[in-house]
């Protein structure tokens, strides 16, 4: 497997809260029973597919910062509750989970910024909501955060589409930097 650089790790950051900022805007433009309509999704409704996003980020995120200590990216978390289950509602409504989005991506920003090599090619350590222990390395992890992000928007993207609401081009290919030939 390819090692995760933290140049790969500033990408899928600024990929994420780029689509984020795209769903959250045509979650938005909704009615609010038709973002939180059952439309037989994993997670039910939009919101609850969007819900599902932030308790798996918020899990991770703490995770990581008990695992690699001294991460001041993630200290903004502290006094986010963790979750008890992967489908708890940790918000409300959509501008209280929006709010929280806007949190998550800001501290996914900041420590794409922190993150070194070496503690990318580090254990990570941990016990799941399951009670099994695992340690993988931090790279590897990440990879499998941002792909749970894009796979549950795509989801999300299928849900909008149902609605007649196009959230526009997806692609990562978009944000990624030209270079000379």
């Amino acid at each position: 497997m390819t090692r995760m650089t933290t140049s790969h790790i500033a990408h899928l950051a600024t990929y994420n809260e780029w689509m984020n900022r795209k769903l959250y805007a045509a979650a938005a433009a909704l009615p609010a029973e038709r973002v939180h309509e059952d439309r037989g999704a994993f997670f039910g409704s939009i919101f609850g597919t969007l819900s599902h996003l932030v308790i798996a980020d918020v899990i991770w995120l703490k995770r990581i910062a008990a695992g690699v200590p001294g991460l001041a990216s993630l200290r903004c978390l502290d006094d986010v509750p963790r979750p008890a289950s992967l489908d708890q509602r940790l918000c409300a409504d959509l501008p209280e989970l929006d709010a929280l989005r806007v949190k998550l991506d800001a501290a996914i920003l900041a420590f794409s910024a922190e993150v070194t090599p070496a503690q990318l090619d580090g254990p990570l350590a941990w016990t799941s909501m399951k009670g099994v222990a695992s340690t993988k390395r931090l790279g590897d992890v990440l990879l499998h955060v941002f792909n749970h992000q894009t796979h549950h928007r795509g989801q999300a993207t299928t849900l909008f589409s149902q609605l007649g609401v196009d959230v526009g081009p997806t692609d990562i290919l978009l944000l990624l930097p030209d270079v000379a030939s």
